[in-house]
């Protein structure tokens, strides 16, 4: 980094420490890979094996849409097969991977989407068993109006036989029953899972806004469930307040969106917001484009930085491994020359870090 960067870091870190609504760490931000101009979003993190998965949009260039990093390199997971999109063979081939959960049972499951308002839209939910790499289930949401949906992230509940999921594109919750297949959509438009009126993103000292002149907007998007399976956390990126609710309430088909709006807790105001996780401790992990961040919440709901660095341009999605550390990836999306007039502004090679979590 630049000296003059430098001192521009070192007076953002004093302007923080003196917010008594925040504390500052001093952790550092570790490179773990980097990908060319493969533009990295999903990460995820086997919790028994510390196994690193990320994922690519199908964007060109294009290289795989699922791998692990084996000795600093991508290998192609589950297979090559997988990683080979063949029109008319969707089921059984990756289309456009858009997020990544390694659950408790040391299964990565994987999400699978076309943008939302195509006449062939289609999503899929994939769970692959890291014991053999096998590809156990596929589930196809045929219950989904995929018209207007727009799957982006997913956690997975394996107490209650639940995955669920943020739908920007319908403004709600969805939440899928692994035994049968079927989904329920909760909590349409709720305060909850809209966008704050009037909040617009700017990010390096401009709105992003895409060439034809809309700013970029996001209903509910970021989720986390905590290690308890307990608690769900989610908000939307054009809002700054995180919310969460029991996953009592979210398993009960019973009770209306009014009654579930009822149990929706606000948690606190963390600024603008993309990728979230829990740790074991309930700590929640929240991106925070604006000050080129990663906050966390406490179970106490006091909002802390983890760490501050110039290299955090739109970090987009979380893993953490058994070694005690934060894996995310740095999509930089509003760099992309859609949000800037068609100049490509992506400080290349894409990249993958990590930084250190905070001890107890």
């Amino acid at each position: 980094m630049k000296p003059v960067a430098n001192k521009l870091l070192i007076i953002a870190m004093m302007m923080v420490s003196i917010n008594p609504a925040m504390s500052q760490t001093t952790n550092k931000l570790i490179e773990v890979a980097s990908f060319g101009k493969n533009q990295p979003i999903g990460v995820a993190v086997s919790q028994a094996t510390n196994r690193l998965f990320v994922s690519f949009p199908h964007r060109e260039p294009f290289l795989y849409a699922l791998t692990e990093i084996v000795n600093d390199k991508r290998k192609p997971f589950p297979d090559e097969e997988w990683n080979k999109f063949t029109p008319g063979r969707d089921g059984s081939h990756f289309v456009n991977v858009q997020d990544l959960y390694a659950d408790n049972k040391n299964c990565l499951w994987v999400l699978d989407s076309k943008p939302m308002g195509n006449a062939d839209s289609k999503f899929k939910l994939v769970k692959i068993n890291l014991a053999d790499n096998k590809v156990e289930h596929v589930y196809t949401f045929n219950d989904i109006d995929k018209s207007k949906s727009a799957l982006n992230d997913m956690c997975i509940d394996n107490d209650k036989q639940l995955a669920y999921l943020s739908d920007p594109g319908q403004h709600a919750l969805v939440v899928l029953d692994l035994k049968t297949g079927k989904s329920r959509v909760v909590l349409k438009d709720d305060r909850s899972t809209v966008v704050q009126p009037g909040l617009k993103l700017n990010l390096d000292g401009k709105d992003v806004v895409d060439d034809q002149g809309n700013p970029f907007v996001s209903n509910v998007n970021g989720i986390a469930l905590t290690a308890d399976n307990k608690y769900f956390y989610f908000r939307a990126i054009n809002q700054t307040k995180l919310y969460r609710i029991a996953t009592i309430y979210l398993a009960d088909a019973a009770l209306s969106d009014q009654e579930l709006a009822a149990k929706v807790e606000l948690v606190a105001e963390t600024g603008i917001c993309h990728g979230m996780i829990a740790d074991n401790r309930g700590n929640i992990y929240l991106s925070n484009s604006p000050n080129h961040a990663i906050q966390y919440v406490t179970p106490d709901r006091k909002v802390h930085f983890l760490v501050k660095d110039e290299r955090l341009s739109w970090p987009d999605s979380f893993g953490i491994g058994n070694d005690g550390f934060l894996y995310l990836s740095s999509s930089q999306l509003n760099r992309l020359p859609k949000f800037n007039n068609g100049q490509d502004k992506v400080d290349y090679p894409f990249r993958v870090y990590k930084v250190k979590l905070p001890t107890p």
